[in-house]
């Protein structure tokens, strides 16, 4: 698994901190902005915070790739809707070689580690077999697993961010999703 950010909005601690100030100021925005001091962000964001005022953080945005997940996870994450996501067509991309992702507790047990692979490797090759009988790769793609891996682009705002963290990050959260918010 591999979580980078690839993009966010510039300074977003200050326009989170602007935005909050231009709820309650009759300055001008440019005014504000120019008034903000770093320690004055940082006040006012730990107030937002703690006042639940978490509407000046949508205007913040962070994009991050993540790929090595199984689908499985994003089925998962799509879930958090306040969120754009882009994920690669198994319609599109041929799935011949796929990668998969292995739980910590199958790979604890040999015996089912080794029956894991085993029908990975079936799956494998009834999927390669249907495409090469002419199955159009969206309808062999019936048969992949969850297991199967993927690659995304999410795009959430801060508050989005925030209440994704903090329902993942929970140890009740399933394994894959619960390492994916930790990174």
């Amino acid at each position: 698994m591999r979580v980078t950010l690839l993009a966010h909005t510039p300074d977003p601690d200050r326009l989170v901190a602007a935005a909050a100030r231009l709820c309650y100021s009759g300055q001008d925005p440019a005014a504000i902005l120019q008034g903000l001091t770093p320690e004055r962000q940082k006040e006012l964001l730990a107030r937002l915070r703690a006042a639940g005022h978490d509407s000046p953080l949508e205007h913040a945005s962070f994009t991050f790739i993540i790929t090595g997940v199984s689908r499985a996870l994003s089925h998962q994450l799509v879930r958090h809707r306040i969120a754009s996501y882009s994920q690669r067509s198994q319609r599109y991309v041929s799935e011949a070689g796929f990668a998969y992702v292995l739980p910590p507790s199958v790979r604890r047990s040999p015996e089912a580690e080794k029956r894991f692979h085993h029908l990975i490797e079936e799956i494998r090759e009834a999927y390669n077999s249907l495409v090469e009988l002419g199955i159009p790769r969206e309808d062999a793609r019936y048969l992949l697993p969850n297991a199967c891996t993927t690659q995304l682009m999410m795009t959430m705002n801060a508050r989005s961010l925030l209440n994704f963290l903090e329902l993942r990050c929970c140890r009740r959260a399933q394994w894959e999703i619960n390492c994916l918010a930790w990174r």
